[in-house]
């Protein structure tokens, strides 16, 4: 059994700083599907971030416009390290399986709180400064466009709010309580 007093605090270093790591770089995978500049600079700053380790990959994935297969190559790479260094302090291992379900249920959840996270920051900015520029707005709001857009071509608007969304963070949750059971349980029979 390992020690806890050193790989709690160790473990969470990992959790977080992988983590952050890995918003960035599904953000990054995001970017050729949403319409947004790339000269952004809060663009520019995460592909400095992460092209030092997508470079090497690109040598041997293809990518297309709208898709880079080496970003996503990186992100599910950092998540399978990510796993790998939390299970072995935890003495903990999956079969091969269940670590390739342990980095779905991961990538899976990196998305949902990813998108839950931004329309959150993306209501609160439209509070705050509902008709000022903000640069981290725009992204924010291009980012979200996919998931809000189809929403509130729906919905009405009920009393002048826009309810859209409380609809999607319901929709994302939700989606997260059916899917998230089945990979977890499946990795881990006993779970």
């Amino acid at each position: 059994m390992p020690n806890s007093y050193f790989s709690n605090p160790l473990m969470f270093l990992i959790e977080t700083l992988f983590q952050l790591y890995m918003y960035i770089v599904a953000i990054r995978l995001l970017l050729p599907l949403i319409r947004t500049s790339f000269t952004h600079p809060l663009i520019q700053t995460i592909i400095r971030i992460t092209e030092p380790l997508c470079a090497p990959l690109r040598s041997f994935m293809p990518s297309t416009r709208k898709f880079d297969s080496a970003v996503l190559l990186l992100l599910i790479l950092v998540t399978l390290v990510k796993l790998t260094l939390l299970l072995s302090l935890a003495g903990a291992w999956p079969a091969l399986i269940g670590l390739v379900l342990l980095t779905a249920a991961e990538l899976f959840s990196l998305f949902i709180s990813l998108f839950t996270v931004t329309i959150i920051i993306e209501v609160l900015l439209s509070w705050l400064a509902p008709q000022g520029y903000n640069p981290v707005a725009s992204l924010i709001q291009a980012i979200n466009a996919p998931l809000l857009d189809p929403v509130r071509k729906r919905m009405p608007l009920m009393g002048g709010i826009d309810l859209s969304p409380l609809v999607v963070i319901l929709g994302l949750q939700v989606l997260s309580m059916l899917v998230m059971p089945i990979l977890l349980g499946t990795a881990y029979p006993q779970y």
